[in-house]
């Protein structure tokens, strides 16, 4: 049975995350106009993923950001950024428009996410 707690952050993690990917698109749309695409798309990725640290930290987690959460989270994301890049180029492939391509990349990476980004701030206590 799954416990509340990882319900309640998971929540939490969905509002975070519609946040982030909302900045992270909004960002690639506006600049996909005007640099390349995989260009457009890292520059979101990476004011996102600062956005995401502290809102994970604060809301989602409940914890203090630190410099060792924050290189935690930017492995999680490494991963994660190198699976965005691959499916966008992807749906790119298969005929996606610039402006539709993330959408599904954003449904296949967020919650890998959520379980990478979930080890980094849930205290180890908590995994006995």
């Amino acid at each position: 049975m799954i416990d509340k707690t990882f319900i309640y952050q998971f929540i939490r993690f969905g509002i975070v995350g519609c946040l982030a990917t909302g900045i992270h698109y909004g960002i690639y749309y506006l600049l996909q106009k005007h640099i390349e695409v995989n260009i457009a798309y890292t520059l979101g990725y990476l004011i996102s993923f600062v956005v995401n640290f502290y809102l994970t930290a604060y809301f989602t987690f409940g914890s203090t950001p630190s410099w060792k959460k924050l290189a935690g989270m930017g492995g999680a994301h490494a991963v994660n950024y190198a699976l965005h890049i691959v499916l966008l180029n992807l749906f790119l492939w298969l005929g996606l428009s610039n402006e539709l391509a993330p959408i599904p990349v954003f449904a296949i990476v967020i919650p890998i996410n959520f379980l990478l980004v979930r080890f980094v701030f849930k205290p180890k206590k908590e995994y006995k």
